[in-house]
């Protein structure tokens, strides 16, 4: 059950970065967090140092919180943590790898208050983190799986990614063995960048493509949206800010989607390979 509530609160947190002011939690939200695995070991000491510089002002402050505030909402949240032992594992892995700087201050009215820093060190690692999929050749891509999309996915999506000169991967055409949620995760890890398509039936949206946009934009993968004009309205406001693609046909999809990477990421390896 707490290793539930840990996964539900990272969640929002991902959805929070992503943009999402007031994230819908339905029941469908709630059984595909319960079916994710708990972060990796060394993925909450990453999130607590992108917390970190989140919360620094400006290069070189220390930033200063007593017990309870290593407990916090915020701090929980980010690094997936159940207990104030937990935190302190994790800012004490930070300070040994040279990350933070930690500075533990005399007993104030009988509570300890730490100190901590980032460290030019940190600045280097938040920066991997940024460019940790740099080299991927792929694109995963999270959408609604139905006839009246399938259109989109093999005359617009696929070809528009491969026209970038990257690898188009859908998870329900990989085989694997584990969970189709751990497969996602990894793959979504693996790739360059995401591509979410929120075209939705009139039943609303389909929880899972917030939650992989969310969870790659929380890794530091550029996420790129896009949407059918016709189902737009049904798109949650906050991700608006987003510059979507708005596409009216497969071909006009393909055809913005390919630019777009080239724009943003880059054109990928297979370039030379692909031909429109």
């Amino acid at each position: 059950m707490n290793g539930g509530k840990a996964r539900l609160t990272t969640w929002l947190v991902d959805q929070h970065r992503l943009g999402v002011k007031y994230p819908e939690i339905l029941h469908q939200t709630i059984t595909e967090v319960e079916q994710q695995k708990d972060l990796s070991v060394h993925d909450p000491a990453d999130r607590l140092l992108q917390y970190i510089e989140d919360q620094t002002v400006e290069i070189g402050t220390e930033c200063v919180f007593t017990p309870e505030e290593m407990l916090s909402t915020a701090i929980a949240a980010w690094s997936e943590s159940l207990s104030q032992e937990e935190v302190q594992y994790l800012l004490n892995y930070l300070d040994r790898q040279g990350w933070i700087a930690l500075r533990e201050y005399p007993p104030s009215k009988y509570k300890i208050v730490v100190g901590y820093t980032l460290t030019v060190e940190g600045y280097a690692r938040l920066a991997e983190l940024e460019k940790a999929n740099a080299e991927s050749s792929q694109g995963f891509v999270a959408m609604w799986f139905d006839d009246s999309t399938a259109e989109a996915w093999e005359k617009g999506i696929k070809l528009g990614i491969e026209d970038a000169g990257y690898e188009a991967v859908r998870i329900d055409q990989q085989e694997h063995n584990n969970k189709i949620d751990d497969e996602i995760i990894a793959e979504i890890r693996r790739s360059r960048f995401v591509v979410t398509d929120f075209t939705q039936g009139d039943d609303g949206a389909r929880g899972g493509v917030y939650y992989e946009a969310g969870f790659a934009h929380g890794l530091g993968i550029e996420v790129i949206f896009t949407c059918r004009e016709d189902a737009l309205k049904h798109v949650h406001f906050d991700t608006r800010q987003y510059n979507h693609i708005v596409w009216k046909n497969p071909e006009e999809l393909r055809q913005r989607l390919a630019d777009r990477i080239s724009a943003v990421i880059g054109d990928g390896p297979h370039k030379e390979n692909s031909a429109r």
